[in-house]
């Protein structure tokens, strides 16, 4: 495929070094090649070349012409950012790609760059006990950490992924297989710190209730966070805030309800397609149970969010579609506090978040983007000396290929999905960004290979 079209759907380059690979038919090396940048300000810059004079590095003959890759190259001061390339060959064919301009090394906060040195606090955030969460660690307890680490000097609290997992099967609750990566969870909520909680009297009438203070307490006490009967004591206090915060904005138009709004609009589809999925499966498990592990079961009316049957079930369930997306908020805007916290006392850093190295299978990841994950394999790695047989882990990996004819957007919209109260981000594994080990579906984890 790399010969056969003049340019790859996406170049990355850095500034000063290299170029872009353009591909030849070897009958068309004395024509002129014209080319133009476009940058995302939209300001252009051009120029010509003769295609014979660029370097070689491949030739081949592809049904029974020969074709020749070579490198043209571009300004060596090019700006960094996310421009458009199109080239055209002198009275023959043309071609564009996305050109991605990137330093060499990664970013680093002044104080590294200078030599120094950063300390922080790791932390599990669900492993947080207080007296004021609902037995899970959660943002009013990372504010309450970040303020307390930032009075000692602490530069970062590194945290466990927040990644979204599911409302609806809350014993689905492992951080490294999350439902998506775009969101967060939100059992991290901290009900009691909300507006709506201190407006609300009906459910600060049911918190309060003797039998739901003596859940709280049971749930604060247990060894292991219990996440059935943390979603159980979460998600109807949460539904009642829901349900006065929508009486709130129908009444008159409050500063929350536009706020919220403005999240919605900046999340646009994404936002809708997992509000969708958590509605839907909190739905189909209410009516068929344990059975319905995952929207690879769903009807078939379900299974694909373009399908006809998806946009009557958001018609029909529009509050609930919402609700899912007002938790998204809740959980957002509390994030962000903890972050704006932390750099308002000080901190370099702040919040230094984990990014899982894949998604659950029938998660709301993989059913909004069906076509970007190859479900026939899994993401693991070789045998060594820690799995002498290696391992599977079951998690669908995204496809190189998909990933380049969509000029890696998705990556790129996973990676600021996951920065917006970041101050740091850390992969796990690293391999998510150069080279992965697939197993295919079915074999043992030995038969995979790299990709």
């Amino acid at each position: 495929g790399r010969l056969r079209s003049l340019l790859p759907p996406v170049a990355v380059v850095h500034p000063h070094r290299g170029g872009v690979t353009v591909a030849v038919p070897a009958g068309e090396l004395e024509r002129a090649l014209d080319w133009q940048i476009t940058f995302d300000g939209g300001r252009q810059a051009r120029g010509r070349v003769r295609a014979s004079e660029l370097l070689e590095f491949e030739r081949r003959e592809v049904e029974g012409c020969w074709q020749t890759r070579r490198e043209l190259p571009l300004p060596a001061d090019l700006e960094h950012g996310y421009h458009s390339l199109r080239v055209t060959v002198e009275g023959g064919t043309s071609g564009e790609c996305a050109l991605v301009v990137a330093p060499l090394p990664c970013f680093e906060p002044q104080v590294l760059r200078d030599g120094g040195r950063l300390w922080g606090v790791a932390v599990q955030l669900y492993t947080l006990r207080s007296s004021q969460n609902w037995g899970i660690g959660d943002f009013g307890d990372l504010a309450a950490v970040v303020h307390r680490c930032a009075q000692q000097g602490a530069a970062f609290i590194g945290l466990n992924p927040l990644h979204a997992l599911f409302p609806g099967n809350p014993w689905q609750f492992s951080p490294y297989s999350p439902s998506s990566r775009h969101f967060l969870n939100v059992l991290y909520i901290a009900v009691e710190q909300l507006p709506e909680f201190a407006a609300c009297v009906e459910a600060r009438a049911v918190v309060m209730a003797p039998a739901f203070q003596a859940e709280l307490a049971r749930l604060r006490a247990t060894p292991n966070v219990d996440y059935a009967g943390v979603a159980c004591a979460k998600l109807p206090v949460l539904k009642l805030l829901f349900s006065h915060f929508r009486r709130e904005q129908s009444a008159q138009a409050t500063e929350r309800s536009s706020r919220f709004r403005a999240y919605v609009d900046e999340r646009g589809e994404s936002l809708r397609r997992h509000a969708l999925h958590d509605a839907i499966d909190e739905h189909l498990r209410a009516a068929l149970g344990d059975s319905c592990w995952g929207w690879p079961v769903w009807p078939a009316e379900l299974r694909d969010p373009a399908q006809p049957g998806v946009a009557a079930f958001a018609q029909a369930h529009e509050e609930s579609v919402e609700f899912h997306a007002w938790l998204q908020w809740l959980a957002d805007d509390q994030l962000g506090e903890a972050q704006s916290l932390g750099r308002g006392l000080g901190m370099p850093i702040g919040l230094y978040g984990d990014y899982a190295v894949g998604v659950n299978p029938s998660g709301s990841e993989t059913w909004s983007d069906q076509a970007l994950y190859r479900k026939g394999a899994g993401l693991g790695a070789p045998p060594d000396a820690l799995a002498l047989k290696g391992q599977d882990w079951g998690i669908p990996p995204q496809d190189p290929n998909v990933l380049m004819a969509e000029r890696y957007r998705p990556f790129r919209n996973l990676i600021a999905a996951n920065m917006r109260h970041f101050g740091a981000l850390r992969l796990d594994h690293v391999m998510a960004l150069f080279r992965q080990w697939w197993v295919p579906a079915g074999l043992g984890s030995t038969e995979g290979g790299y990709v």
